[in-house]
């Protein structure tokens, strides 16, 4: 625990105030039970409370007669002196200390409402960065999509399907290959979410003879939203095909577990 921090907090003043709830007294006295320079600023703030509460002395007339009458040069003789109540004194006394502890107890929840409107002011800051970080993820998210977009519409890109294989009969997917550029597009929207520990790899064929290249995997495949990656295609594809591999991928695919498969048309 960062004691300066603790000890500006204000806390400690509230507490010698008497302006904390019971829970509150209980955690500051278990505090002070645990740390004694904590409890060592709890008496430096009750000692200033005392000075503070005895600067505000109880009005003595008797003492501002004498006062007046030193000034005047007056002897006794010249005035008679009414004896003053000490009764009253003592009362005005008592003011004085009500008077002191009244004026600390307004400060101390004057501050405590100025902690409660730094809190509400730091809490509306946090909610807009976080506003403003969705506004960014969204304003990403509409590049990607109008990207996209202007690719499948593109007349030089060749639109591959993918057809589902008898482990996943109702999976399907999408190749979307820009030759010019090398990328190739996959649309795995209709596969179903890996299981812990695999992933799904991308594969470009040779069919004469069986020749497969990984073009990747999709290992982020949970943390995409539209199921769109785009992979490095620099082969003369003749077909693709889709696998589930064990986490990593694997350097030939796994054809137990191939989930689609598309030819390249001319």
């Amino acid at each position: 625990m960062d004691m300066e921090q603790y000890i500006a907090s204000g806390i400690l003043e509230l507490y010698v105030y008497g302006a904390l709830s019971e829970k509150e007294n209980a955690e500051v006295y278990k505090m002070l039970q645990q740390y004694p320079e904590i409890e060592k600023e709890v008496e430096e703030i009750e000692k200033g409370l005392m000075q503070l509460s005895t600067a505000v002395s109880p009005y003595n007339p008797e003492a501002l007669y004498n006062q007046v009458k030193d000034k005047l040069n007056l002897t006794n003789g010249d005035v008679k002196v009414i004896p003053i109540d000490k009764k009253r004194s003592n009362w005005l006394g008592y003011i004085g200390w009500a008077a002191s502890i009244a004026l600390l107890i307004t400060i101390g929840a004057q501050f405590n409402t100025i902690q409660k409107l730094q809190k509400q002011v730091v809490d509306v800051e946090t909610e807009n960065m976080l506003l403003d970080g969705k506004i960014n993820v969204a304003e990403e998210d509409l590049t990607k999509t109008k990207t996209l977009l202007n690719v499948i519409r593109s007349k030089d890109i060749i639109r591959i399907p993918l057809q589902a294989q008898k482990i996943s009969p109702n999976s399907y997917a999408s190749i979307y290959w820009d030759k010019n550029n090398q990328t190739t597009y996959i649309d795995v929207a209709g596969l179903p979410t890996p299981p812990p520990g695999k992933v799904y790899q991308v594969w470009s064929l040779k069919l004469n003879p069986l020749t497969p290249t990984s073009l990747g995997i999709l290992d982020t495949f949970n943390e995409n939203d539209i199921k769109v990656f785009a992979l490095s295609n620099i082969n003369e594809s003749e077909a693709f095909g889709i696998t589930l591999e064990p986490e990593g991928g694997s350097e030939s695919p796994t054809l137990e577990q191939l989930y689609t498969l598309g030819m390249v048309t001319s």
